[in-house]
């Protein structure tokens, strides 16, 4: 039998070491612990158990031991034991327990959820850690791309349903994989797409859903370091990390970051009557916010809140970080329900979240792109006052002005002149800067654009859930028929308001973020929370006589004239707004505002009409656009250009008009915008540096 020693308490998880392996875990509260080796993933009983002494394998609050003769692919679990805590939580030694800093994970075969409930024993029905190696990713040979936040278009994909359908032109095996994905970045290259933002793939549990439901989207972490195994070609569990490394590396080379969608506010734990699968095994008083009473306090609508206050809790969350930034080589992170690790004792919010200063603090994360939903379910919304300065915020608000104002509600036209120009009203007057929000008119749950235009109500009997799941208050509008229809007048409608939205959100000031399948009118049949839905309703189409194909020209243009003039659509430093036409600076860039009428923008709660203009110095206009969601046509006056009116979009065109591959002259003192639609000019000096 191998010796043992005892140990460190660093590195947290399991590591090679010349003799062997070394293992350290938290446990603050145990008063034993025991370390479990399996002799592979199917075991149903430990090969070998080793006591951990408390005087000798013990620092701190950390648990540790270094085993000779072990090596990668050593199957592992812990028993923890110690005393219980109010309501019956604390420890379970019949439990076997999932390293939290495991970086693989096997047992899928004969593990059963179930059995990790209640007083029996699962031995033979766990999950087990895996011993891997821990190397760095390899960025000389593939550096980050390091796009600026200014030339930065986000689309958050699924990975699994990305390349799932059979017309994908992926090869079946590598059909809803890390490798598929691959195969399919020319696509987004040629889309003008900078950042992919993957729905999350730390390891979770499928069989965390409602009976004959599994749990697609993965918002119930098992793992915060372990990659999906599902996404992975092959069974065995080294090859996820590998095939991760894989996806990071083709990303980098074609020019696009990878940003995950990172769950540490809760975990597939649930609430008391869930499972003991790791974290509550080993210290659920440290890593579980709870009342008096040993009720979990939730935030998170999923039964149970991760105290990241606790600096057991934030080593652990940095450690996951460094795991997925330095070995696995992802360029940043977008966090669900990101302001609930803000909570201190009792829920409170704090001013100076521990974990948000560790963060900001650690110079190994210091180059990455950080994002946040700044919203959690009980109620806390901090978006300019978001308690970390590097940590960027999904606006919320843009989503919803940009729906209201379309589909033609009251007091939608100031919302939308302050969205447009980078929500200052929000931002304490200031026009966000560039990173800070995150626009967006779609997102993974809710309708997409297509189903947006179609559904005045959400369709999620699919779900399981007598249609009582996802949100109510969409801001949606079906143009007079709810779902499909042969109507060519809503039909038109409906591709007129596609345009409308996807015009306003990418010439906006800001950071755009795209859902996938947007770009060729990917419907999920009204369907606003495909969570549980691995199937077509869920999946990218790609059938060409499914697909959208002039929406998808007329976005891949959208993105190139973003691309080709920053300085008037996305500029560093928000364009001053004046009334005055005689600016004093002659290379300043300024703003007016118009209704119909120049310089009278009519801000009344029934107007649906807007334009805005920008002008250099005293040279005349480079720019208009006109914002028409008015039910009928209204004729706008323009301003003096710098050099001659090019139209470059008027939504209200026919397909392949709308937004020609080269501008078209436009003559005139006034123009004529139709119902619901969107025209831009450019002068001529500014259209003659585009290349559609």
């Amino acid at each position: 039998m191998s010796s043992t020693h005892p140990g460190t308490p660093w590195p947290l998880g399991s590591s090679l070491t010349e003799r062997g392996v070394n293992f350290s875990v938290a446990a603050p509260a145990a008063n034993r612990m025991e370390l479990l080796l399996f002799e592979n993933g199917s075991s149903h009983a430990p090969e070998r158990v080793i006591e951990l002494d408390c005087r000798k394998h013990r620092s701190g609050d950390y648990w540790h031991v270094e085993v000779e003769g072990l090596g990668e692919g050593c199957c592992y679990g812990y028993r923890v034991f110690g005393p219980l805590a109010p309501g019956a939580h604390g420890f379970r030694p019949s439990k076997v327990l999932l390293d939290p800093a495991a970086r693989a994970i096997t047992g899928w075969d004969v593990y059963d959820r179930m059995l990790a409930t209640g007083p029996s024993t699962n031995a033979h029905a766990c999950l087990k850690a895996v011993v891997t190696e821990r190397e760095a990713f390899d960025f000389q040979a593939h550096p980050r791309p390091r796009n600026s936040w200014q030339k930065t278009v986000i689309y958050e994909l699924h990975v699994g349903s990305f390349t799932n359908r059979a017309d994908s032109g992926v090869e079946e095996a590598r059909r809803g994989t890390y490798l598929g994905l691959i195969e399919k970045l020319p696509y987004l290259q040629e889309l003008g797409i900078t950042a992919i933002e993957l729905l999350p793939v730390f390891a979770f549990d499928p069989a965390d859903a409602p009976p004959g439901r599994d749990n697609v989207w993965g918002y119930s972490p098992l793992s915060w370091f372990t990659p999906h195994a599902c996404y992975s070609t092959e069974p065995d569990p080294h090859k996820a990390r590998q095939e991760f490394r894989s996806l990071v590396a083709a990303c980098h080379d074609a020019g696009i970051e990878v940003l995950l969608d990172v769950v540490y506010n809760h975990t597939t734990e649930g609430n008391r009557n869930g499972p003991i699968l790791s974290w509550r095994g080993f210290a659920d008083l440290t890593y579980y916010h709870q009342g008096e009473d040993g009720d979990y306090l939730d935030v998170s609508g999923c039964g149970n809140s991760i105290a990241a206050n606790q600096s057991i809790s934030t080593q652990l969350i940095l450690e996951s970080m460094r795991c997925w930034a330095l070995e696995l080589g992802v360029d940043g992170f977008r966090f669900d329900l990101g302001i609930a690790l803000s909570r201190g004792e009792g829920l409170a919010p704090l001013e100076h979240p521990p974990l948000f200063e560790a963060i900001e603090a650690d110079p190994l994360l210091s180059d990455l792109k950080l994002v946040s939903e700044p919203w959690d379910c009980g109620g806390l919304y901090r978006l300019d006052d978001f308690p970390a300065q590097r940590i960027g915020t999904w606006n919320g608000h843009f989503r919803d002005g940009l729906r209201r104002f379309w589909k033609g509600d009251d007091h939608s036209t100031w919302t939308l002149a302050q969205r447009f120009k980078g929500s200052p009203d929000l931002y304490k007057n200031k026009a966000a800067a560039l990173g800070r929000s995150v626009n967006l008119i779609t997102a993974h749950d809710g309708f997409t654009l297509a189903d947006l235009v179609a559904y005045n109500h959400k369709h999620n009997l699919a779900n399981g859930e007598d249609n009582r799941d996802g949100e109510n208050h969409n801001n949606s509008w079906n143009h007079g028929v709810e779902g499909p229809t042969s109507d060519p007048r809503v039909i038109a409608l409906r591709r007129r308001q596609q345009r409308n939205l996807l015009s306003t959100l990418l010439l906006a000031r800001g950071v755009p973020m795209l859902l996938m399948g947007d770009e060729v009118g990917r419907s999920q049949g009204g369907n606003n929370n495909s969570w549980c839905q691995d199937s077509p309703i869920s999946w990218m189409i790609w059938n060409q006589d499914q697909c959208d194909l002039d929406l998808q020209l007329f976005l891949k243009r959208l993105l190139a004239l973003r691309r080709a003039l920053p300085q008037l659509f996305n500029p560093l430093t928000a364009p001053r707004e004046t009334v005055s036409k005689q600016p004093h600076e002659q290379g300043d860039i300024w703003r007016q505002w118009h209704g119909v009428e120049l310089s009278k923008p009519d801000w009344a709660e029934w107007s649906r009409t807007l334009a805005t203009s920008l002008h250099m110095g005293s040279r005349g206009a480079l720019l208009w656009m006109g914002f028409n969601a008015y039910e009928k046509g209204l004729s706008y006056e323009l301003p003096v250009p710098a050099s001659p009116w090019m139209r470059v979009i008027d939504t209200s065109l026919p397909s392949g008009k709308d937004f020609p591959a080269q501008p078209v002259p436009f003559t005139g003192v006034d123009i004529p915008l139709e119902s619901r639609s969107f025209v831009l000019l450019l002068a001529r000096e500014e259209a003659l540096n585009l290349s559609l």
